[in-house]
């Protein structure tokens, strides 16, 4: 495990976290040897005061003009597909993957990051009005062209993602490659909603997690894996969707272990997921250095076999 494996999460760059703050948190993260930030063109249009995102992708944009020489060390990731189509109403519809939305999204995000090529190209959510052989012919084609590097996908169920890599073997284009979804310690009661979580196969499953084994060629990208703070913040508990006993045992094997280590509940979580089999890279997202650097130390933390076992084996 190694800080390069950590992402950072870039979602609310330019909107709650101010300019300032979010250079300072870019910089110390590729200070201490982190290399990968996670944004999209929707980041954060429920947060601006506008309805519309993108402020994300300008905030990183003038931070790597700010900084000669910082792209050749960054991986820039970026996604397309929920903006919505009337600033600040998703419900009335969004852009979805469309072959020409992603050609013209790509386009802007590129143009608002000052990039020429983005290193991962992510679809964001599913849109089955657009035939599956069309979105992979659309992404692999941004590969072809030299504007993207890798291709990721996002909350879409486990057997779209394979289907959509066997039509790219099939067309001779770019698979996507790496995987993001909700991902945590502790899991939601199946079929229950969980507040803030609107995409149907946005959680990673066992099922999942099987897919990856067989597929190693497939990464993981965990995103929000600490549960918005609820491991470590009393006044941000979990959603009622955890509510159930296997929730109370992980829990509870979570605080012995961190309590041996002398570390917080949620760096044992990120040391988890980084050291699993499939390992998955957490995205974390923070608003301060204190907690970005809490989050770094977890890379250099340590679980033994012991540990990881009793972790694993609470349910």
């Amino acid at each position: 495990m190694a800080v390069a494996d950590l992402v950072l999460g870039c979602m609310y760059f330019g909107t709650t976290t101010d300019e300032r703050t979010a250079f300072a948190l870019l910089d110390r993260f590729v200070e201490a040897g982190g290399t990968t930030l996670d944004t999209a063109d929707c980041y954060a249009f429920w947060a601006s005061g506008t309805g519309a995102g993108g402020q994300s992708e300008e905030v990183l944009g003038r931070w790597l003009r700010a900084r000669p020489g910082v792209r050749e060390q960054v991986v820039l990731a970026t996604k397309v597909g929920p903006e919505p189509v009337v600033p600040g109403d998703p419900s009335r519809g969004v852009v979805g993957l469309a072959p020409d939305v992603v050609r013209r999204s790509f386009e802007a995000s590129r143009e608002r990051l000052g990039v020429e090529v983005v290193d991962v190209y992510w679809a964001h959510l599913e849109d089955r009005s657009v035939p599956l052989e069309d979105v992979v012919a659309t992404f692999g084609g941004l590969v072809a062209d030299g504007g993207v590097r890798r291709l990721g996908i996002s909350n879409h169920p486990t057997w779209r993602v394979e289907r959509a890599r066997a039509l790219a073997a099939a067309a001779g284009v770019e698979p996507f490659s790496l995987l993001q979804l909700t991902t945590s310690y502790v899991r939601p009661r199946p079929d229950v909603d969980v507040p803030g979580k609107d995409h149907r196969f946005g959680f990673a499953t066992d099922e999942t997690l099987d897919y990856l084994t067989a597929h190693p060629d497939l990464e993981l990208w965990a995103y929000s894996p600490l549960v918005q703070g609820a491991y470590d913040r009393p006044d941000r508990p979990f959603p009622d969707a955890y509510d159930h006993p296997g929730t109370a045992r992980r829990l509870a094997a979570l605080a012995e272990v961190a309590g041996e280590l002398g570390v917080a509940p949620g760096q044992v979580v990120l040391a988890w997921l980084l050291g699993g089999r499939p390992a998955a890279r957490p995205i974390v997202g923070v608003s301060s250095v204190e907690q970005l650097d809490q989050a770094l130390a977890a890379a250099d933390l340590a679980l033994d076999d012991e540990q990881r076992g009793r972790l694993d084996g609470a349910r």
